[in-house]
């Protein structure tokens, strides 16, 4: 009789690409770790920063691409063209830098509206207008008809770094204080009330918007910033823990000091979602010493934008857990990174 062994299988790594390999969690750290890092290999790269940090003579520029494909086009808060121009610009504020040129790429799908294109775009020009940057290049490719969602759009950056701006995972200490700019969870849970025509009591509205101001009044009020992020895909739950990760320190956030909205509770609970793992597109989330948080929380609530901002935590030192969330009720719960994507095709 052959002996009878009982074992829990051993996940299988997918064959094929999965919708969570571009959400923002475990599965898309893996593929970046696994295939994009070592097939891409360079310094530049291996920063694992927000945008590629480059001296060109002299002159340190920062260089970043991002692609959306939120569906629908339109969400409370929002388009598709604002995310598009918002979404790069955050990246390189969150990088140290100040944004100035944009790339615009356009993949059409057969059968959208004219009119509709022509609103979309204006709505990127007044974005771009608002934050200062100008779309100097682009490009325009068209799919079959039921192959495109109507719109996709790849947009790249390029911003300049100041002297002395430095900003990163590496620069990350222990007892550094953890501050948000505002409520969390906004932008997903917009995006899905309109794609499941989902009524709220609250309406939800996203917080859509820049936050290269945000970042600069942080610098001009003389604080010193060890890292910022913009939590998008995958929330403050994904952030958290690459910062963790890629710093080798663990980090304990206050469930009760986290600002989140009303009707983002209310909605994420009736739905079974977890805020703190829904996407945001005009928040972020700033490392800086203990002592200069109160500066910083002051500095960003005389900002528009910034009437929210919370301290949420701080950094300790590396432990047998990245990040630990102190409930309201006193317990401990691991924070860790999302092994799936709870809203897919949000930004």
């Amino acid at each position: 009789m052959a002996e009878f062994n009982l074992q829990c299988p051993v996940p299988l790594r997918a064959e094929t690409v999965q919708m969570a390999h571009g959400g923002g969690g475990r599965i898309m750290r893996d593929l970046i770790e696994s295939l994009l890092l070592p097939a891409f290999a360079n310094p530049a790269l291996e920063a694992r920063h927000d945008a590629a940090l480059l001296d060109l003579g002299g002159t340190e520029l920062a260089f970043t691409t991002d692609s959306f494909v939120v569906t629908p086009l339109r969400f409370p808060g929002g388009d598709i063209g604002e995310l598009a121009v918002y979404g790069t610009v955050n990246d390189l504020a969150c990088c140290g830098a100040r944004p100035r040129y944009l790339s615009c790429a356009l993949i059409l799908e057969e059968g959208l509206a004219l009119a509709e294109l022509e609103a979309l775009v204006g709505s990127m020009r007044r974005a771009a207008g608002r934050c200062g940057v100008v779309i100097v290049t682009g490009d325009t490719k068209v799919v079959d008809r039921g192959r495109g969602d109507g719109l996709y759009i790849n947009t790249a950056g390029i911003g300049l770094v100041p002297d002395r701006r430095r900003v990163g995972p590496e620069r990350v200490r222990a007892g550094d204080a953890i501050l948000v700019s505002g409520d969390l969870g906004r932008h997903g849970v917009a995006v899905l009330s309109v794609r499941e025509g989902l009524a709220f009591e609250s309406p939800v509205v996203s917080d859509c918007a820049p936050v290269h101001l945000l970042a600069e009044g942080l610098w001009d009020a003389g604080i010193d910033l060890h890292c910022l992020r913009d939590p998008t895909r995958g929330g403050l739950g994904a952030v958290l823990n690459e910062i963790a990760l890629d710093s080798g320190l663990a980090l304990e956030v206050r469930e009760q000091d986290i600002p989140v909205a009303a009707g983002v509770a209310a909605a994420c609970e009736l739905l079974g979602l977890d805020p703190l793992y829904v996407a945001c597109e005009g928040r972020l989330v700033a490392w800086m010493p203990e002592a200069q948080a109160g500066a910083a929380l002051a500095a960003l609530r005389a900002l528009p934008g910034g009437e929210g901002a919370a301290v949420i935590g701080r950094v300790l030192p590396a432990g047998p857990v990245p990040v630990v969330l102190r409930t309201v009720l006193g317990t401990e719960r691991v924070l860790d990174l999302p092994t799936g994507e709870q809203l897919p095709r949000i930004c």
